[in-house]
């Protein structure tokens, strides 16, 4: 379990991130066509997972936006936005700020993300949606950055997020 804030007042997550250097656990979520991905359909790739609550605030829909101009630019390098949204919202998302570079997961059918990465928020006016953070998987898998931002309410650090894909 992890302990982070939201609005000053602490919460807690159901587990915690992978640490740096182990293999990156697989999970699948649900694009906005309603088709599965799995993370390890990405193999090969640097990825870019940005988790957070929801993409209805301002916080969430700002970090979309910041990966998709910012990691997903870069070479062989995939973004994922992961969130417990729905995919047909998600979807309505990114066709109205136009963000074609990240795909979104929505992890309404699964447990399995929130399982192996520790991200479901069990308490606070929050409780059922995840945290936000962010992890870095490099081509062969391996978790070279994490990062599980103390207060919901504020953005990750996308330097170094960015960083650890070069």
């Amino acid at each position: 379990m992890a302990k982070v804030t939201l609005k000053g007042n602490e919460v807690h997550t159901n587990g915690t991130l992978p640490v740096v250097g182990a293999e990156a656990p697989d999970f699948k979520g649900v694009k906005s066509d309603l088709t599965e991905l799995s993370l390890s359909d990405l193999k090969g790739k640097k990825i870019v997972i940005n988790i957070f609550p929801s993409l209805d605030t301002a916080v969430c829909a700002t970090s979309v936006r910041k990966f998709n101009k910012e990691a997903a630019s870069l070479p062989n390098t995939m973004v994922l936005a992961v969130s417990k949204d729905l995919p047909f919202a998600q979807g309505r998302f990114c066709t109205t700020e136009g963000i074609d570079k990240v795909i979104p997961l929505s992890m309404f059918r699964c447990s399995c993300f929130e399982d192996k990465y520790g991200m479901l928020l069990i308490d606070g006016p929050l409780k059922g949606l995840l945290a936000r953070g962010v992890v870095v998987v490099d081509e062969a898998g391996k978790v070279v950055y994490t990062e599980l931002v103390s207060e919901i309410t504020t953005e990750p650090n996308y330097e170094a997020a960015i960083a650890a894909l070069k």
